[in-house]
């Protein structure tokens, strides 16, 4: 079972910034298909932004222009870089990572969003 452990979460005002990471215990890191969930209270986990081993990415409409996640293989480490947050992207973050038939989820990182 792959190991993965956000970091960078915390509480931030309107308009500003913050970066997460996901470090990865696997050694075949490189292959996996990357991904950042949210999920805030009273609703449902939603894709935030995807990053295959190819380099293809995916974000949520609502993120779009504002986020970017990223990865280095060498690190075992995936990004996600957070500009202009808004209050209504706080929510707990959560790292996925696929490859094949494995799948594994980290425990969450929280992230709010207040003035």
């Amino acid at each position: 079972q792959v190991q993965l452990v956000e970091s960078g979460g915390g509480l931030v005002k309107p308009g500003e910034s913050l970066k997460l990471s996901c470090v990865a215990s696997t050694s075949i890191f490189s292959l996996y298909t990357m991904a950042w969930y949210r999920q805030a209270p009273g609703k449902q986990r939603e894709l935030v932004a995807a990053l295959t081993s190819e380099r293809r990415t995916d974000y949520a409409d609502s993120v779009k222009g504002r986020f970017t996640i990223s990865r280095d293989n060498a690190k075992k480490t995936v990004n996600l870089q957070m500009n202009n947050l808004k209050p209504e992207d706080t929510a707990v973050y959560v790292c996925n990572g696929k490859y094949q038939s494995w799948e594994s989820w980290g425990q969450g990182t929280q992230v709010t969003v207040s003035s």
